[in-house]
């Protein structure tokens, strides 16, 4: 049984930043795309970031590029999201999903496992 645990939200002012962590468990990690979609209240789902199973190929929203860095720790089980820059428009739960494959990309249907969430809040 696979399980994606994230944690490092919270409440930050503009400007700042946080880090993100989801630990996964229940699945070989270091075969599968890793990535952080985000939901904000009243808005749909959307891609954030991910990274392929290696690390060394990385996906960005142009909303967060050159501000969000994603990063994987295969021997920890363990994907990040460093978040700086912060703005309220970032506020959201960010969750953060395993795919079904080495290399997924932006499209929900890409990715088979979801963590709980983690709420993010960036005041003004």
């Amino acid at each position: 049984q696979v399980q994606l645990v994230e944690s490092g939200g919270g409440l930050v002012q503009a400007g700042g930043s946080l880090r993100l962590s989801c630990v996964a468990s229940g699945r070989t990690f270091s075969g599968y795309g890793m990535g952080w979609f985000r939901q904000a209240p009243g808005k749909e789902r959307e891609f954030v970031a991910a990274v392929n199973w290696s690390g060394s190929s990385t996906n960005y929203a142009d909303s967060v590029k050159g501000r969000f860095t994603i990063s994987r720790d295969n021997a920890k089980n363990t994907v990040y999201l460093q978040m700086n820059s912060l703005k309220p428009e970032d506020t959201a739960v960010y969750y953060c999903v395993m795919g079904l494959t080495g290399a997924p990309g932006r499209d929900t249907s890409q990715y088979g496992y979801w963590g709980q969430g983690t709420q993010v809040t960036v005041s003004s």
